[in-house]
């Protein structure tokens, strides 16, 4: 991106045309909203069809919440009771 700056501030420097300078502007603009639409474009699409974002499973969080899930359904509490240890 500092190449970017340098060349503008050339073109500044230099006094080239007003539409040069401006079309670089764009061009600079152009380029890093392009970049930021490539990065959102996938959850987009995702979203808009139904299917979930894309997120990779944790193990360890999982364990937990399906041991949360027993002990909150009382699973956990019957199984202790009845001699049962996960």
């Amino acid at each position: 991106m500092p190449e970017i700056t340098n060349d503008l501030m050339d073109m500044i420097a230099a006094d080239d045309s007003a539409s040069q300078i401006s079309d670089k502007i764009k061009d600079v603009l152009y380029a890093k909203s392009a970049g930021r639409v490539d990065a959102h474009r996938p959850n987009a699409a995702n979203s808009l069809f139904g299917e979930p974002p894309e997120e990779e499973a944790d193990d360890e969080v999982n364990a937990a919440v399906a041991v949360a899930a027993d002990e909150i359904s009382g699973d956990a509490a019957a199984a202790r009771e009845s001699g049962e240890e996960e």
